[in-house]
């Protein structure tokens, strides 16, 4: 479900090799011991051991500094630490820190209403860099920013907060891929067996984590810092995955909800978590990569790549053989392409690059394909964000939930859906297959629905996203009473909040200044379509 995932998706990808299984079954190494969720009361535990958590946060507060220089993050934003317990059951037991970053709001003192904390998504994304949207005059959180400190952090397992880790970075980007798309039955042994190794590589290199990789840790992380900032309750903006974060918050913590906007969102059904929401996907990215060739089509006097989306997806599939054949420059195949190309279902902003890459590629300039999606093996500090995000986007949605250990199951599901579907549905199944795999003990996904004392949640989501399809708005509005949901219409791209929609953004600020929501749902017209 990750906003920041588009060139990761494709990176547990590698080289073949073979493995007879008719069924997958979990790696050969003992299953770290976890005290966390097993039923209700090791939640009732988990619960109490945040409220211990949350007590000595309040307290202690944050040492605010100046950020370390090789942060990124420049004055005036401050960055510090929040401690937390590892395991939440043992409040007592190890600690880890959770590094976040503030910026103090621009208006007044009269005006200030407090903290608003930022997740953006993965789960593996950092949202450290949310303050700087107040540097860089972000107009469109202006008035958000009069109103509010934006607060971001590192989830657990993240960046600088106990970061994990499944490979080593610099091998995990410069690992031959092979075509996600199998012609055979050995191209699939060949994937089976990479991905339990990549699931062997993170219980190694991170087993102590593992267990505690998990969405409803990471919100009792949130509402340690929550007491953390001397605040009652929270103000919170999620996007992505950062809704089901948002989701289970409202229903773990729903009395320390005072606003909560949540955009793009992830159907929290237990049903869906996880599996089955990456089955999703796939059809949803279809939908938006079809939108996408439709507009390149419509715009074939700057692109050159065709009249009609036929075309232009000739042109895709031919130069996806070409990759395949021999990958262009020596190292752009065809996984490299489907990790740079699923930019443009994802994001209208990746529209133009990405058509204007692929026609100077049918120009005769392959260089400035080979520049946007080979790896980058001189860029060490961006390979070690990529494979942890990686590493954390698998912990996680391995931990969270039960999957499937049949590959009869895994290779039905994604051989259907791929007749119809064949953009990411392939890629997608080798990026998740590890949790087949997975050794910490996967656990049962919280049930979301309305607790007394949750407000109503602002809920934004446009019509036709790939990332988060539209459903999981509905899952969500359903769940959430007194919740009101903003549709934009004929739109698809994944993160509605941060575009240019007064219809969207005026309601955004009413209610993260006011509180109020309208008295029904909303459905706007779509934002500006991208003009080359």
């Amino acid at each position: 479900m990750r906003d920041i995932r588009p060139n990761r998706r494709t990176a547990v990808l590698g080289s073949a090799g073979a493995l007879v299984a008719a069924t997958l079954v979990a790696g050969a190494v003992a299953a770290p011991t976890a005290s966390a969720a097993s039923g209700r009361s090791g939640q009732d535990r988990e619960q109490r051991g945040a409220a211990i958590a949350a007590e000595r946060a309040a307290k202690a507060g944050i040492d605010w500094q100046d950020c370390p220089a090789d942060w990124g993050l420049e004055k005036p934003i401050q960055c510090g630490w929040v401690t937390v317990p590892l395991d939440y059951a043992r409040p007592n037991g190890k600690k880890i820190k959770i590094a976040v970053d503030r910026i103090g709001n621009t208006g007044t003192p009269q005006e200030r209403q407090g903290a608003l904390v930022y997740n953006p998504g993965g789960p593996g994304g950092s949202g450290m860099r949310f303050p700087r949207r107040v540097i860089t005059k972000n107009a469109i959180w202006a008035n958000a920013a009069k109103a509010y400190d934006f607060v971001g952090f590192d989830p657990r397992g993240v960046g600088h907060s106990a970061p994990i880790s499944c490979a080593d970075p610099q091998e995990f980007v410069k690992a031959p891929k092979a075509d996600p798309v199998p012609d055979n039955e050995a191209d699939k042994l060949a994937q089976i067996k990479l991905a339990r190794e990549y699931a062997d590589g993170c219980y190694e290199r991170s087993g102590e984590m593992l267990p505690y990789m998990t969405t409803p840790n990471t919100v009792r992380d949130l509402d340690v810092i929550r007491a953390a900032l001397g605040e009652k309750k929270l103000n919170y903006l999620g996007v992505s995955y950062g809704t089901y974060i948002g989701a289970v918050y409202g229903t773990l913590f729903p009395g320390h909800v005072r606003r909560m906007v949540v955009d793009s969102v992830v159907n929290p059904s237990r049903e869906k978590i996880w599996y089955e929401a990456n089955l999703d996907q796939d059809v949803a990215f279809e939908g938006r990569w079809k939108d996408w060739q439709d507009w390149v089509a419509a715009n074939d006097a700057t692109f050159h790549l065709g009249t009609t989306r036929a075309a232009v997806q000739a042109k895709w599939l031919e130069l996806r053989a070409t990759a395949k054949k021999h990958p262009i420059g020596g190292l752009v195949g065809p996984a490299e392409l489907i990790s740079f190309f699923q930019g443009a279902p994802y994001y209208d902003s990746s529209w133009i690059p990405v058509a204007t890459v692929f026609s100077k590629y049918f120009a005769g300039d392959t260089q400035a394909l080979v520049d946007a999606a080979a790896p980058d093996l001189t860029d060490t500090a961006g390979n070690i964000a990529s494979e942890n995000g990686n590493a954390v986007y698998t912990a996680v949605e391995c931990t969270d939930a039960k999957w499937p250990t049949s590959w009869r199951k895994w290779n039905a599901d994604n051989t259907r859906l791929n007749k119809d579907y064949p953009f990411l549905t392939w890629a997608n199944a080798w990026m998740n297959l590890p949790c087949a795999f997975w050794s910490a003990k996967q656990q049962t996904p919280v049930e979301v629905k309305t607790h007394k004392g949750l407000p109503g949640v602002l809920i934004v989501q446009s019509e036709r996203d790939a990332a988060t399809p539209y459903d999981g708005a509905v899952s969500l509005h359903k769940r959430f009473k007194g919740s009101r949901l903003i549709t934009e219409k004929d739109a698809g791209s994944h993160g509605v909040t941060g575009l240019v929609n007064p219809c969207i953004n005026t309601r955004v600020d009413s209610y993260l200044l006011t509180g109020k929501l309208d008295a029904k749902d909303v459905t706007c017209a779509p934002h500006a379509t991208p003009k080359p």
